[in-house]
């Protein structure tokens, strides 16, 4: 198998133990130390090399982080698409279910707690008439997004170890935080 066909697999389930306290005490050393290097920048940039910009239903991201990945995105059948792509919502979703999984996982291994099963679903829910114009008094965004966490502890844990757990999942998720805090977002044009 070459080196390329491996880095594009997806890891197994029966990978080899991770110590994340061990990966993260240093950083968290080194952070304390020099708050700059802390600072991280993630990308995700679209193109119209494979959908002209006169296609409306369809375009292509590009997630520019340790290598690109590019993905083909559609619109939703609620605002006129085809919704045979993922649409937006879908990766906003994605993003958070991603980032709360990630984090569980992170914290249940330096915490000592080992899952037989994890499962993390995002719902969103969004009232259309807003972004289509139809009622100026329904607003844009999506209204409702709810994260339940599916966790089959291997062993029955203490009381409150998972509340605990699902706490500091909660606090320390990225994107959960972005979402529930939103931060400032500038918006430009350049003229080509």
């Amino acid at each position: 198998m070459s080196p390329t066909a491996n880095v594009l697999q997806t890891p197994s389930t029966a990978t080899p133990a991770i110590d994340m306290a061990a990966r993260q005490m240093p950083l968290q050393a080194h952070y304390q130390t020099t708050p700059a290097d802390a600072w991280i920048t993630d990308h995700a940039s679209t193109h119209s090399r494979s959908h002209a910009p006169s296609m409306p239903l369809y375009g292509h991201v590009t997630l520019q982080g340790g290598r690109p990945i590019e993905l083909t995105y559609g619109v939703h059948t609620a605002v006129g698409g085809e919704s045979d792509y993922p649409v937006p919502g879908e990766l906003l979703c994605a993003a958070i279910a991603a980032c709360f999984d990630s984090t569980l996982r992170i914290l249940a291994n330096r915490f000592g707690i080992a899952f037989d099963a994890l499962e993390v679903q995002v719902d969103a829910e969004v009232d259309v008439r807003g972004t289509l114009l139809v009622d100026r008094a329904v607003p844009v965004g999506f209204q409702k997004i709810a994260l339940c966490a599916r966790l089959s502890p291997s062993e029955t844990p203490a009381p409150g170890v998972i509340e605990r757990l699902m706490k500091a999942a909660e606090h320390s998720c990225v994107v959960l935080q972005t979402m529930r805090n939103g931060p400032e977002i500038t918006v430009r044009s350049e003229v080509l």
